[in-house]
């Protein structure tokens, strides 16, 4: 049983390290530029926000 338990851990951790190592070939870039309306109605560029911190908030109402 102590044996089974072991290759089952080890399973594990292999699978784990392998789904580490695929990343996105997006992460580490930079966004795309984009353009958003305001509430007001004003547009905001992305390009226009660089050097500031930007939050992007999805949400969706169920």
């Amino acid at each position: 049983m102590r044996k089974i338990a072991l290759i089952a851990l080890g399973a594990i951790l292999v699978a784990s390290l392998l789904a580490q190592q695929k990343s996105s070939p997006l992460v580490g870039k930079n966004a795309p530029d984009f353009n958003l309306p305001t509430i007001d109605g004003k547009k905001v560029r992305l390009a226009n926000l660089k050097g500031k911190v930007v939050l992007l908030n999805f949400f969706s109402h169920w």
